[in-house]
């Protein structure tokens, strides 16, 4: 049995994912009080946090938070700050997950596979091509899917929303080489990753709208491509985990070009705190591996720590 009995779930938050976190807290708050902890639920978003925190004075948080201010480190700090421990990564992986040229940093350092990105200003990247098309641009620190385009051969300029005054994202972009094929994810849980899952969508990508709205996606569960293939998406999803310095559960992304005589493996970025809603792909795979989601709650949450 854990010694951790008051449980703060932090869900909501500021960033442009706060609909998606507060849909994962209240979902992962409902499955630890069925489990027995006795749960308080904090919004961070117009009140102090600190406070908060001290008001409450839980044995641990179960941050659901999602995207910046919650997934890049800076709960994270404070959490260090006042000696709470918390689940799923530390103040460095965090950091550096959450930025996707980082990230790319990190996987390049560990002989991962990844395409060739720069980073430009929002404003550049909407004025001119800066890579020949097909390309992707997305906010370098945002998660989601949120302000992903991708540009394809034909078109005569990126996205006029780019150069928009009212762009209320990140004006750092990343402009990255499209990858074709099919979109596979993989979430490792501990040291170990759970299985590989398909992603397909009927709509133009596998966007924002695609992951969130009802039918926007179809998640095939175990995916269905060759078992070696699926061996290495799954080592690769272990290796991205440990070079981050990943800790408790994260999901990694990765598109598997089959359009070639010879396929390839393309690692997009990880997520540190991946969505938890009982449908999301992260329970999905636990429940393949015969884990329900309350369990799976419970197990994060007795992972927490300080010094992550």
């Amino acid at each position: 049995m854990t010694e951790f009995k008051k449980v703060a779930v932090l869900l909501g938050g500021l960033s442009a994912e706060r609909d998606v976190s507060l849909s994962s807290g209240k979902g992962c708050a409902k499955a630890l009080r069925d489990e027995g902890f006795d749960v308080v639920e904090i919004d961070p978003k117009t009140s102090d946090l600190a406070a908060q925190l001290n008001a409450a004075k839980p044995d641990a948080v179960f941050n659901a938070l999602h995207g910046r201010w919650g997934e890049d480190g800076c709960v994270q700090g404070l959490l260090e700050l006042m000696h709470i421990p918390y689940t799923h990564s530390g103040v460095l992986s965090s950091a550096l997950a959450m930025h996707k040229e980082r990230t790319k940093d990190v996987y390049r350092a560990a002989g991962l596979p990844v395409v060739k990105s720069i980073v430009a200003d929002r404003r550049e990247a909407g004025a001119r091509h800066l890579m020949e098309p097909p390309y992707v641009i997305k906010p370098v620190n945002e998660g989601s899917s949120v302000g992903v385009y991708i540009i394809r051969k034909g078109d005569n300029r990126p996205p006029s929303e780019l150069t928009n005054p009212e762009w209320h994202l990140s004006d750092e972009m990343m402009v990255e080489e499209f990858v074709p094929g099919r979109e596979l994810t993989v979430a490792v849980m501990g040291v170990k990753a759970l299985g590989v899952t398909e992603i397909t969508t009927n709509l133009t990508f596998y966007d924002y709208e695609a992951k969130y709205s009802e039918g926007g996606s179809i998640h095939v569960l175990p995916a269905k491509i060759p078992a070696d293939i699926a061996q290495e998406a799954m080592r690769l999803a272990e290796r991205a985990h440990a070079a981050l310095g990943c800790r408790g559960v994260s999901r990694t992304d990765i598109r598997y070009d089959d359009t070639k005589a010879k396929p390839r493996l393309i690692l997009l970025e990880t997520n540190t705190q991946p969505g938890m809603t009982p449908t999301s792909l992260v329970p999905e795979q636990a429940a393949y591996n015969g884990m329900t989601y309350g369990k799976l709650c419970r197990w994060i949450v007795e992972d927490a720590s300080c010094d992550r």
